[in-house]
């Protein structure tokens, strides 16, 4: 799964329609160069090759008055629309996916609405679960076995998956609670800014 093509589909899907620049922008601001593989180059690969794949349309706009070239906005289509929220939900269920594509998940949950959110994170916390018990079913932590220092790949997965599902479920607890405003309750971004100076913040030609 990729979490530049979910990062970018969710940048341009928040604007309802954005150019390079605004979609770099945003992420940036997220920090996403910082915990994922998305830069520059990656996030304008992507409108192109997702505008020849019709899940954007490409719409060329006009130079300002100030000067410069042409630019490209791009607009989501309703085939992108389903594979961001394909995406999304992936996202959100798998126990396997790596943190980057988890962590953009998170990003845009409220995206969806609260209970199918909730169903999916729930899911997340069975795979884990199901993950931990098929490693103590070749592994006891207490056991006897001499896996010398083997032994630490169990106990990194054992961790990793218990404390995949605590963060799982206090994530669901504080779902479950009221946190957030979701798809469906109002405008999940509202006052949240997608770029320093916040989302009308006007921005280069």
């Amino acid at each position: 799964m990729s979490a530049t093509r979910l990062l970018v589909l969710g940048a341009v899907r928040r604007h309802g329609r954005a150019h390079g620049y605004q979609v770099r922008a945003d992420l940036e601001y997220w920090g996403a160069h910082e915990w994922s593989n998305v830069k520059p180059g990656s996030i304008y690969h992507a409108l192109k090759q997702m505008a020849k794949q019709d899940l954007l349309v490409a719409h060329e706009v006009a130079p300002s008055t100030a000067g410069g070239p042409p630019r490209t906005e791009y607009e989501m289509t309703a085939a992108g629309d389903a594979e961001y929220f394909r995406l999304l939900r992936e996202a959100l269920r798998r126990r396997d996916e790596k943190i980057d594509f988890l962590t953009a998940g998170v990003g845009f949950l409220v995206d969806l609405p609260r209970a199918e959110a909730i169903g999916l994170l729930k899911e997340r916390v069975g795979a884990m679960e199901s993950w931990r018990a098929a490693v103590l079913q070749h592994y006891s932590p207490q056991g006897s076995e001499d896996y010398g220092h083997i032994g630490e790949i169990m106990r990194l997965w054992l961790h990793t998956a218990e404390a995949g599902a605590a963060w799982t479920r206090d994530l669901i607890a504080r779902l479950e609670g009221g946190a957030y405003v979701m798809a469906g309750e109002g405008d999940p971004w509202a006052g949240m800014a997608t770029s320093p100076g916040g989302p009308d913040a006007p921005k280069p030609p």
